[in-house]
Parts: C-alpha cells; structure tokens; sequence
C-alpha cells in the first residue's frame, strides 16, 4: 500500500503560509514597538508636569512636554495639550495621532494621554 506524500503530512505549504504570517508579525511589531515606547515616555513626562503643578505654571508644563515630544520625535504640538486648573487639581491632557508607515497603507495611531493630580 503506498501512502501519498499528503496523507503523511508531508505538505510545505501549512508552513509556508505560518513563516509568511510570523514575518508579517515581526515587521508590525518592529514598526509600532518603538512608537508605543516613546508614547510612553512621553505619557511619564505628562504625568511628571501633573505632580509638579504646584510649582510650575502652565507654559512651563507646556514647555516639558512639548521638550519631551520633540526629544522623542512624536508629533506634538501646543494645540494637543490641554491644561485645565481647578480650586485645587490640575488636569492635563495630551491627544495626538501618529502616522505609522507600511508598505501601501500608512496607519493613524491615535494617542490619548490624561494625568490629573491634586495641587498643593
């Protein structure tokens, strides 16, 4: 009885498709990693302005964040920090968008970044 290359599972082709699938993989990730870091770096540094409030005014939070975009490369500018004051918090948040290249598609990875903290 002879057995067909197939009924042993001998096909190339399962094997093709999943190295293809964790090559796609590996370019997404090697792509967005770097810029899921920086955001993150960037959302620290929001963080950071938001507990020094009491002793920095609102242009020098401005002004820290907008050091740290420019530092990290991200697309930030004045228009997507917003600073709100309260009796006694500080609110303050940075929205942007990132445009992430591939190959014939460029993705907009929506960014939202909030920290509120109370003002002594």
């Amino acid at each position: 009885m002879r057995v067909s290359r197939r009924e042993r599972g001998e096909g190339q082709f399962g094997c093709l498709v999943g190295l293809i699938l964790l090559a796609i993989g590996v370019f997404i990730a090697w792509k967005m990693i770097p810029v899921k870091v920086k955001a993150a770096e960037v959302r620290q540094e929001v963080v950071d302005e938001a507990k020094s409030a009491g002793t920095h005014n609102d242009d020098r939070i401005r002004a820290g964040i907008l050091a740290k975009a420019r530092e990290d490369e991200m697309p930030i500018t004045e228009d997507n920090i917003k600073i709100s004051r309260g009796a006694n918090q500080i609110t303050v948040v940075v929205d942007y968008v990132v445009p992430i290249d591939f190959p014939g598609y460029t993705y907009q990875w929506h960014i939202h970044h909030e920290a509120s903290n109370p003002i002594f």
